[in-house]
């Protein structure tokens, strides 16, 4: 709040308040507390900064500041609405037009030191106030033209406040190099965000895989894994062989008559199904391709026997005796 008795409108652009002081009529804080609403404290800014440029207090045609209009969205604005120009200077009007005079409502600001009231029907909540202080805030929000060629006038002069009263602050500055040193500080924030994301990009690109397609993924897995895979292999092949071989351990016989068909004299073997041990189920076909590649390889040797696939395969996933396969 304002101590001074001297009329006078203070736009603070570090705390984002307004501070209004009418002598026997009205003191208020105004506080502009989230990204949109400082959008538009900052629009008030604006305007009376280049009233005061003209040493005037005129209308002020707000598209001959697009480009300035943009970075006040883009940075405390927090990019809340479109920053096309149709859109943008379409928010601007419609807001100047409706939201800002509302001291009642107050769509865009809070009124520090006094609490909302329950209101009259639908209204809801709203800050008590007279009707000549609410008359008084409405008329400073003056506006020309259409909605894409706007002319802002904040009338101070309809309040008995001159620009000598109207100041604008930021820091240590006042008026015109306040405002200065308020859009250097945007523009150093908006450079510092555009360098981050350029930053970023660049390591994620560096960084980034691209997502192999199921296909891809199983060609993968077995070129990582292929000479684990061929040691395994091997170290089965000559497992076996050395069972069939050199193994001491005794075997039992099975009787001649019981059997359709006689064993050959020659050693034999039978490669029973490898089981998929993996949680994917798409590894079947693996397992079973890698049985039948060691079936194929061991059929080569002339000193072996080897079990034909089909009679193997017939216990794929089902409980047997290892030992019944084996002979002397």
């Amino acid at each position: 709040m304002i101590a001074s008795s001297i009329p006078s409108i203070q736009i603070d652009l570090n705390g984002f308040k307004l501070h209004l002081h009418l002598k026997g009529r009205i003191q208020l804080t105004l506080y502009f507390n989230s990204p949109s609403r400082r959008f538009y404290l900052s629009l008030i800014g604006l305007v009376v900064n280049e009233m005061k440029k003209l040493d005037k207090i005129k209308s002020i045609p707000i598209q001959g500041h697009f480009d300035l209009l943009v970075l006040l969205n883009e940075t405390i604005g927090g990019a809340a609405g479109s920053s096309d120009k149709e859109n943008l200077l379409h928010r601007i009007y419609t807001k100047w037009k409706d939201a800002l005079p509302n001291l009642e409502e107050a769509p865009l600001f809070k009124v520090l030191g006094r609490k909302k009231e329950e209101g009259d029907g639908a209204i809801g909540k709203i800050y008590p106030f007279a009707d000549a202080e609410k008359d008084a805030w409405a008329n400073l929000f003056e506006y020309t033209g259409s909605e894409e060629n706007v002319r802002l006038k904040f009338a101070i002069n309809k309040i008995g406040v001159g620009l000598n009263e109207t100041s604008i602050i930021f820091g240590d500055f006042r008026n015109g190099e306040a405002w200065d040193q308020f859009i250097t500080s945007l523009k150093k924030e908006k450079e510092k965000k555009e360098s981050e994301p350029a930053e970023e990009t660049t390591v994620s690109e560096a960084s980034t895989v691209p997502i192999p397609s199921p296909q891809e993924r199983k060609i993968t897995w077995f070129s990582r894994y292929r000479w684990v895979l061929l040691v395994v292999v091997l170290g089965i092949v000559a497992g076996t062989i050395w069972k069939v071989f050199f193994s001491p351990a005794p075997t039992r016989v099975a009787s001649v008559d019981r059997m359709k068909y006689p064993l050959p004299d020659k050693p034999s073997i039978a490669v029973l199904p490898f089981v998929n041990m993996s949680e994917d189920a798409r590894q079947e076909f693996f397992s079973g391709g890698l049985t039948e590649e060691i079936i194929t390889a061991l059929s080569k040797s002339p000193h072996l026997f080897v079990i034909a696939r089909h009679s193997t395969f017939s216990y794929k996933g089902k409980p047997i005796r290892i030992d019944r396969w084996r002979r002397s």
